[in-house]
């Protein structure tokens, strides 16, 4: 029995701190990646394949690709909130959309899309997730199914020509 919903999976509320400030006076770009990056470990756990799988020592999750978009600025202090929306998934790979909103204004600050992929631990090589995992990602994938695909979502980098 599920116990997905159809919307995005909440991660962990954050702020911005102090040290992650740029000298453009507002949070750095690699932040915005180890926020989004913490932020997924909700959703490896939620479907699995978390922290406690990964100290088994048979498989983990790897992030293969990653696009963000930054469309607001963050500052420090800020409470910064992430949602991860399944956008597709096969038997070895999980596509993943995150959403970075200011926790209290309500804007979207930065959208993360990512290719996620299952790696055995002894072999190092991209492996089939194990069955009961499977399972997880088709609930929410049933879940997610009819969610809107994020604007941002399949963007290519480009200088567009007129």
């Amino acid at each position: 029995m599920t116990n997905f919903t159809a919307e995005p999976i909440e991660c962990p509320p954050r702020k911005v701190e102090s040290e992650w400030i740029d000298l453009n006076g507002h949070m750095n770009m690699a932040y915005y990646h180890l926020l989004f990056d913490e932020a997924l470990d909700k959703l490896f756990t939620e479907l699995g394949f978390g922290w406690d799988y990964t100290q088994a020592g048979e498989g983990t999750g790897f992030t293969a690709e990653v696009h963000v978009c930054y469309l607001a600025e963050l500052n420090e202090g800020d409470p910064v909130r992430i949602t991860y929306q399944l956008l597709d998934a096969d038997e070895k790979r999980i596509h993943v959309f995150g959403r970075m909103y200011h926790g209290t204004e309500g804007y979207l600050a930065a959208t993360s899309e990512q290719m996620c992929i299952h790696v055995n631990q002894k072999t190092r090589r991209v492996a089939p997730f194990p069955d009961e995992i499977r399972t997880r990602i088709a609930e929410l994938m049933d879940a997610h199914r009819d969610l809107p695909r994020p604007e941002q979502a399949g963007r290519v980098i480009g200088i567009r020509r007129k």
